[in-house]
């Protein structure tokens, strides 16, 4: 194990490897778009970002839910419908199967690799901007 700066970044990295996961799911869907009888898959990764969360942070409280921070008696409540009870790695549903029983759409498949890439880079850009706050903290201590 390496240096820890914070543990968001830990939760950043596993946000990243869930990301990378799901573009292999994809690109494994878009692979076998003329594999007969092959089902769509995809990855739930909120499911494993709470996992994650769970055992960075502990979960004395037994709830499976990341509290937002509420300051102010004016702000809005975060969102409580989200279900954790889903599997990681899932079969889509919903998609009409062709003949041959192949379930992959590649307009949904490219959709879902646009999506994928730009939660990637907004990942990858949240953890090396803590690494440059760590850095510029570093180096302003080196000077005084």
């Amino acid at each position: 194990m390496g240096f820890v700066t914070s543990k968001s970044n830990q939760l950043l990295e596993a946000g990243l490897n869930a990301r990378a996961m799901r573009q292999d799911l994809v690109s494994s869907n878009i692979a076998n778009i003329d594999t007969p009888f092959y089902k769509a898959r995809d990855v739930d990764f909120e499911t494993a970002l709470i996992e994650k969360k769970k055992e960075i942070y502990g979960d004395n409280s037994g709830s499976s839910k990341l509290e937002m921070a509420q300051t102010n008696s004016a702000h809005l409540s975060g969102k409580t419908d989200f279900d954790s009870s889903k599997s990681t790695v899932y079969l889509r549903d919903g998609q009409m199967a062709r003949n041959d029983g192949n379930t992959v759409d590649l307009d949904v498949e490219t959709s879902e690799l646009g999506k994928n890439a730009m939660m990637f880079n907004a990942l990858s850009s949240g953890l090396q901007k803590n690494g440059l706050i760590f850095k510029s903290v570093i180096e302003y201590s080196a000077k005084v």
